[in-house]
């Protein structure tokens, strides 16, 4: 039986847990945004987090809740909130031109921007769910575009995670890929954002207070996409998406496998017949260290047993 005080001490440990993953990327939280990703109820939240500021554990300032976040990131948060709003109308341009390409069936912003911030060096990542057995082709397509016509710039279009709509799981089943999910942006692509939920349920034990948001527009096939499919439906298409799959992960073996240890890399550019990623970086990992580290800290200076963040790589 879960007495009272350890429920509020459960409140607790998630209220902390959740600040201490955004103070990995010095982001201050609204208690909105508390509630969204909080295991408990609004009450129970509003509760615990009171207790939080009158134990001086949790900070509030121009309405955000921290940790240990100081007044000039807090601004910066602010600043930051308002380059998103100006970026989403390119954002939304760009996602329905990338809608357009062959076999791309919906379209979603992803990383900083999905959560409302906006750095000016940051880039704008795309989500693309592509037509099964086609995803190398329409992936291709894409990278082609952005090396000859963008002269490779990604600062409007990076395009890092490809997936089938014919298989929508994600291996990865830890709090950064989660958040990743539920923040995900709709932009086109009718039903879609639904059924990853669906067929990813276990983002629902992180985040259960986690509402499905209205789909993007609908993507009308031009003449043009139309004819493309058409055309590469059968044996050529076929080749070409094998040709492509491959092509495309031995220059990433040559580029970046000598860098990253096998599991890292193995993660960071994770590609088979329904999945591409494209993640150098491998925020995924980093992520998830510093917030262990986050945690042990914390815990070790105020008493606190806040469980650590299990990975979930495999």
């Amino acid at each position: 039986m879960i007495t009272k005080t350890n429920n509020i001490l459960n409140v607790k440990n998630d209220i902390i847990k959740t600040l201490l993953y955004f103070e990995v990327f010095q982001y201050p939280l609204t208690k909105p945004e508390i509630d969204s990703y909080s295991l408990f109820s609004k009450k129970e939240v509003d509760a615990a987090l009171q207790n939080l500021i009158a134990e001086n554990l949790v900070k509030k300032e121009k309405g955000f809740y921290t940790i240990s976040l100081t007044k000039e990131q807090i601004n910066k948060r602010i600043q930051g909130n308002k380059r998103a709003e100006k970026m989403m109308l390119k954002a939304k341009n760009m996602s329905r031109f990338i809608g357009n390409f062959p076999f791309v069936r919906a379209v979603f912003v992803s990383g900083s921007l999905s959560k409302g911030y906006f750095e000016k060096d940051d880039d704008i990542d795309y989500f693309i769910i592509t037509k099964n057995n086609r995803l190398w082709s329409a992936r291709t397509f894409l990278v082609v575009f952005k090396k000859i016509f963008l002269l490779n710039s990604k600062k409007y279009f990076c395009i890092n995670y490809f997936m089938s709509e014919e298989n929508l799981i994600i291996a990865e089943k830890n709090r950064f890929t989660a958040t990743e999910c539920v923040t995900l942006k709709p932009m086109f692509g009718s039903n879609t954002f639904q059924k990853l939920i669906e067929n990813n349920t276990w983002i629902l034990d992180y985040f259960p207070n986690f509402k499905v948001k209205t789909d993007g527009e609908k993507i009308k096939k031009s003449f043009f996409k139309y004819l493309f499919e058409r055309i590469l439906s059968g044996k050529i298409g076929d080749f070409l998406e094998r040709n492509f799959m491959k092509i495309t992960q031995k220059h990433q073996q040559r580029k970046f496998k000598k860098k990253l240890k096998k599991y890292e890399f193995d993660l960071a550019f994770k590609g088979d017949e329904n999945t591409s990623k494209h993640h150098p970086q491998n925020h995924q990992i980093k992520t998830i260290v510093l917030l262990n580290e986050k945690i042990k800290v914390f815990n070790k200076k105020f008493g606190f047993n806040i469980p650590l963040e299990k990975a979930h790589y495999d």
